[in-house]
């Protein structure tokens, strides 16, 4: 029986926030640990045996107006131009509840309205293999619920936000979780593998 992995990729603050008090754009504490040597080489690891990846809609947005021409970018980093390119070929999958009926840009994107831990259920049951979701904390918080995440990937960032909204929330089920592997970057983050332990 084929198994999907289900990979959870975000970046956390020291107080564990996913964004500041100003809101969902106020990620700048993330941007001087996004794009080390180190950050790069984990998201690469990270990504590059998923067929699939996750996203929400306000993600999706960000990625589609960035990531897709930095492929054929010859002045970008050449990780950043891999990721680029797996992000163009990927099954990209958006969980939104408004832009169902419209016909997305990005090519080998679906959008869909239902229960993201519903949808996972689904694609793990076709052939494939890992399923990511790339920073959508909405997402990871429903498939944690659900329990349907089978690895944790998170960059730790040495900034305390101060405010701002939290992944892990008062009311998520209990879960343990073993390391799988850790590495710590020119700027002081530390990527974390945590693999559920079921």
């Amino acid at each position: 029986m084929n198994t999907r992995r289900v990979v959870a990729n975000i970046s956390l603050s020291l107080d564990g926030r996913i964004n500041g008090p100003a809101g969902d754009y106020d990620m700048g504490w993330i941007v001087p640990h996004a794009m080390t040597d180190a950050a790069r080489e984990h998201m690469i690891a990270v990504t590059g045996k998923a067929t699939t990846a996750l996203l929400g809609r306000k993600n999706y947005e960000g990625f589609a107006g960035f990531w897709p021409g930095v492929a054929a970018n010859e002045d970008a980093d050449p990780r950043d131009r891999a990721f680029s390119a797996w992000l163009n070929d990927v099954e990209k999958v958006v969980f939104s509840t408004t832009l169902p009926g419209t016909t997305p840009s990005w090519s080998g994107t679906r959008v869909v309205a239902s229960d993201p831990a519903a949808e996972v259920r689904r694609l793990r049951a076709q052939e494939g293999s890992d399923i990511v979701i790339l920073a959508s904390s909405s997402i990871i918080r429903a498939l944690l619920t659900a329990d349907e995440v089978d690895r944790l990937s998170i960059t730790l960032c040495p900034a305390v936000a101060g405010g701002g909204a939290r992944l892990f929330e008062d009311g998520l089920p209990a879960s343990g979780w073993t390391l799988a592997d850790l590495a710590s970057t020119d700027s002081g983050a530390v990527c974390l593998l945590y693999d559920r332990a079921r």
